[in-house]
């Protein structure tokens, strides 16, 4: 009989991989584990069976690493004493770099569980060439260095908390891909266009405006256009604004009288309107 296997998180990235386990008892969801991944022995946190659905969604079938334990006391005292190291690190990459005058900022530092790597995250607008500083690091804390160049939504995966929502921000729970966001959603949506409002812990615009955008595009594919001239079970009108995710209109009759229509009252369409059109600010991604 095959090894069961699992989804676990894991890293400060929160990296997803499909995990074998030799353990007898089944792991729950939630469960805190020790792991061998490709990068070394690390933490992680157990989220479902593994499933062809699964290997779907993470577009791989191939086996990242091997669940050791669920972790021990002894376990979570050692990752103590790993994340009690971390500023130090911190401080004395900044310091290192400050003395090279190397063009980057360093954003945070991850020391693996098991100590065989020290993960350093930087934010560069331009190539690095930072062979001097990984030399002076790993001289001083003796172990693998890795250097790894992030975006700005990355850095607010790493170390931002919450969002205006009240929940943790997206980026650092459920999201493995940062989607391209536009104003043409905010837009579409009819969300507040001030940027102080719909922009997120990165200074971007946030994510979850593109969460129902293909909703709002199909269901507006299904309604006249502002303009069009309508039948309605009310007479014959003008329409002049749309409800997309209610699938009613607004609608101007000859009689002068404005009257929120059900798509389902609109007979036919005497001509449509033309569709608005979306400047190049409308279309840009963020």
């Amino acid at each position: 009989m095959d090894n069961p296997r699992y989804i676990v998180r894991y890293g400060a990235t929160r990296h997803l991989g499909e995990f074998s386990s030799r353990l007898r008892d089944p792991l729950l969801r939630n469960a805190r584990v020790v792991v061998r991944s490709p990068r070394g022995h690390e933490v992680g946190e157990v989220l479902c069976p593994a499933t062809d659905r699964t290997r779907e969604y993470l577009g791989s079938t191939e086996e990242a690493g091997h669940i050791l334990r669920e972790i021990s006391e002894d376990d979570s005292r050692k990752l103590d004493d790993v994340r009690g190291q971390e500023p130090e690190e911190f401080l004395g990459c900044r310091e290192m770099i400050r003395e090279r005058n190397l063009q980057m900022q360093l954003i945070d530092v991850e020391h693996l569980f098991g100590g065989e790597r020290l993960v350093f995250y930087y934010l560069a607008e331009s190539r690095v060439d930072f062979r001097e500083l990984v030399k002076a690091l790993a001289s001083r804390y003796r172990t693998r260095i890795e250097m790894r160049q992030i975006g700005i939504r990355d850095e607010a995966k790493l170390l931002a908390d919450y969002g205006d929502c009240g929940k943790p921000v997206c980026c650092n729970t459920h999201l493995r891909e940062m989607p391209p966001v536009s104003m043409k959603m905010a837009k579409l949506q009819k969300a507040t266009l001030d940027p102080t409002k719909i922009s997120g812990r990165c200074g971007r615009l946030k994510c979850c405006l593109r969460y129902e955008y293909d909703t709002y595009v199909e269901f507006k594919r299904e309604l006249p256009n502002v303009g069009s001239l309508v039948v309605t079970k009310q007479g014959k009108g003008k329409v002049i604004s749309q409800e997309i995710l209610a699938k009613k209109l607004l609608v101007l009759f000859e009689d002068n009288r404005q009257i929120v229509t059900d798509l389902r009252d609109v007979l036919t369409v005497v001509s449509k309107g033309k569709p608005q059109r979306e400047s190049q600010d409308d279309t840009g991604a963020e």
